[in-house]
């Protein structure tokens, strides 16, 4: 079995976010960059069926050569080795098409349900149609038996078990696996790795961001006694207006 494994480079949730060039560009200074944690649990469970059947794990990136470090993270997690499509990521659509570009070939296409910085949530969907595969997400469990793979994933109000057969595209998120740090060989072995860089195929970019802007900041916190209920009513009713 062969299983694609996609992963963004993004920045850690701790890193402080500014923009540069009247708010046009997102200002990459001083930003420490991760596996996008959906990815990683992707990722996880990737290795966990590797090493159960088997199987080999290719991991896939579109970014420009900065990302290279993150994509070396995946392959001392376990990856065997790693395509990078050497193209700024700039929409969904864009970073859908790369993918599929490449995914000929693999069993099972594994990714987040969506990536941390933009949250669009949608590439594993634009992958399973560009590939005229079924696609599942948000998968929180998966196993395979032979050809069959048995999900579950989250729905409203609950939990929807589904089977389907492979090929097929699925996007993760906990507690499909548990996140794995890389060990000092696997950090050696790594550097030896296949690292493929290869072009983006042509596709327009259907969206261009063209300003971006910080939440406001937190209001003032008002204190109201315990036992004074009427004043509590009346903020909530005429200053907060949710009553």
């Amino acid at each position: 079995m062969k299983i694609l494994v996609c992963i963004t480079h993004v920045p850690d949730t701790t890193s402080k976010v500014n923009f540069t060039d009247n708010n046009t560009k997102f200002d990459s200074i001083g930003v420490q960059y991760i596996i996008g944690p959906y990815d990683d649990y992707a990722l996880a469970r990737a290795i966990e069926l590797k090493e159960a059947t088997g199987a080999s794990v290719t991991a896939i990136n579109v970014g420009l050569a900065e990302t290279e470090p993150t994509i070396r993270k995946a392959l001392a997690i376990g990856a065997d080795d790693a395509i990078r499509v050497n193209s700024e990521p700039t929409d969904s659509f864009f970073v859908a098409s790369q993918i599929a570009a490449h995914a000929q070939g693999f069993d099972l296409i594994l990714m987040g349900r969506e990536s941390i910085d933009y949250n669009s949530g949608v590439v594993h969907s634009l992958v399973g149609e560009m590939l005229g595969l079924p696609s599942f997400s948000p998968v929180m469990k998966l196993e395979i038996e032979g050809t069959t793979v048995k999900m579950s994933r989250e729905i409203e109000g609950g939990k929807e078990i589904l089977e389907a057969k492979l090929p097929l595209v699925a996007g993760c998120q906990e507690p499909i696996a548990e996140w794995k740090i890389p060990n000092m060989r696997g950090i050696m072995s790594a550097r030896t790795k296949p690292l493929k860089v290869v072009d983006a195929v042509a596709v327009e970019s259907t969206v261009k961001s063209q300003k971006f802007q910080l939440p406001a900041p937190k209001g003032a916190v008002k204190m109201v006694s315990a036992d004074n209920v009427g004043e509590l009513v009346s903020l909530l009713k005429n200053e907060a207006k949710v009553l």
